[in-house]
């Protein structure tokens, strides 16, 4: 019989945003597939977990994928966890639940954080109807045609993006869009924890002097909505 995956949400920054199952799972699988490992450890030495992690994270993903299924077809259970959050939401786990699949295998979520439901709930902005899109194309040109495809939704729409680029990225959206009312969710859960709310030129007025670090949550109310 072939063991299970376990696709396991962990904190999206405070570590004490883990549940009890997600616990006892990392605690019971034979190992763990996770992004860096250097990160996972910190998770695991605060509550006493100790097991093998394996490296999963991209562009090198499909290398590790025929070693986890080979744990998998033995009978041993694995848990994929990425940095922080939900795996497989714009995150590495997408392949591996693909191919894990593929062979049978029985795939079990535990749930938990994951920055879209935190910032979105938080935020202000609509919540009936909302699109999470993921993080933008790095070029410019391909950014502002994917901006343009978008230009009509009246959902809430989601983004994750560099912090580095969020200025850049909102002069964006304003020449295209308009001047709409924007939510920056940043550092949730930590001890800096920030929401920027506003219209856009207000809140570039708010970051234009300051230099912002590690990604975003980046919301912008729709259309219409």
């Amino acid at each position: 019989m072939f063991g299970s995956l376990y696709i396991v949400a962990t904190p999206i920054g405070n570590l004490e945003d883990i549940t009890l199952r997600a616990l006892r799972i990392l605690g019971e699988v034979a190992a763990i597939a996770c992004e860096d490992t250097r990160q996972t450890i910190k998770l695991l030495n605060k509550y006493g977990i100790k097991k093998e992690l394996i490296s999963y994270y991209q562009p090198r993903e499909g290398r590790k994928i025929p070693l986890l299924l080979d744990i998998l077809k033995k009978g041993k259970d694995v848990a994929l966890v990425s940095d922080s959050g939900t795996p497989g939401i714009s995150d590495p786990g997408f392949r591996l639940v693909r191919e894990a699949l593929k062979e049978g295998i029985k795939i079990i979520p535990v749930p938990g954080p994951t920055a879209i439901a935190a910032a979105l709930s938080a935020s202000g902005l609509p919540t009936h109807r909302f699109k999470f899109v993921g993080f933008p194309p790095p070029k410019k040109e391909a950014a502002r045609k994917w901006l343009i495809s978008m230009a009509e939704e009246d959902a809430t729409l989601i983004f994750y993006l560099p912090a580095r680029k969020a200025a850049e990225f909102l002069g964006s959206v304003a020449e295209i869009w308009g001047d709409r009312q924007v939510v920056v969710a940043r550092e949730l859960t930590k001890f800096y924890e920030e929401f920027l709310r506003g219209n856009i030129k207000e809140v570039l007025a708010s970051i234009e002097n300051r230099v912002l670090k590690g990604e975003i949550t980046l919301l912008i109310r729709g259309k219409s909505n």
